[in-house]
């Protein structure tokens, strides 16, 4: 009889030390830090897949932690929520990292961008330079020369944007403006073959 009293108390005791386990304070603001150090290294903009993973990961240890408050103290355990703060936290540190990398890239892309739309601009004012002028050729010229202005204009907000380290919106608009200048050129293209074709039909 004593030994069952005994077994029955070491029980409760077991019980009782389980029971009052606490959340994995730590393990839990790790993972909220590595996740605000994502959000911070803007992996909203730049890795938006791997911010979605550790949002997630965050989520499912949050319905962990509140299974495991509605429970009654004594049957609360907190071993699975230590091993979703630890995913949690790998999946924060890797959107951060994502995050670098993808910003690193957009920055080359854009800075690459700009370097080829300004060349692009210059060929492009000298081309117009040479365009056939004459008589009803004015008023095409002048919309061209004003359009060419506007895409460097465009430009100008580029680089503005590039110097912010918003290249995204760095490589937006340069590829606009990369847009206006080919159709410039296309018009001036089409203006010699028109031309050409001119000569030809006078002979």
């Amino acid at each position: 009889m004593r030994k069952m009293l005994f077994l029955f108390a070491i029980a409760i005791l077991v019980v009782a030390v389980n029971g009052c386990a606490k959340p994995p304070q730590m393990d839990i603001d790790a993972a909220k830090a590595a996740l605000d150090g994502a959000r911070s290294a803007e992996a909203g903009t730049y890795a938006e897949d791997s911010l979605r993973s550790a949002e997630d990961a965050m989520a499912q240890l949050d319905q962990e932690l509140k299974v495991q408050e509605e429970k009654f103290a004594l049957f609360r355990s907190y071993k699975k929520a230590t091993e979703l703060a630890g995913g949690a936290k790998a999946a924060g540190e890797k959107a951060a990292s994502d995050a670098k990398a993808g910003k690193a890239q957009k920055k080359a892309e854009a800075e690459a961008a700009m370097v080829e739309v300004k060349t692009l601009l210059d060929t492009t004012k000298a081309a117009l330079d040479a365009a056939p002028k004459g008589k009803g050729t004015q008023a095409d010229l002048a919309a061209m020369k004003a359009d060419l202005d506007g895409a460097a204009a465009v430009i100008g907000e580029a680089e503005s944007a590039f110097n912010a380290e918003k290249y995204i919106d760095a490589k937006a608009k340069v590829d606009g403006a990369k847009q206006t200048i080919a159709s410039v050129n296309s018009a001036i293209e089409a203006a010699k073959a028109a031309k050409a074709a001119a000569k030809g039909g006078r002979r």
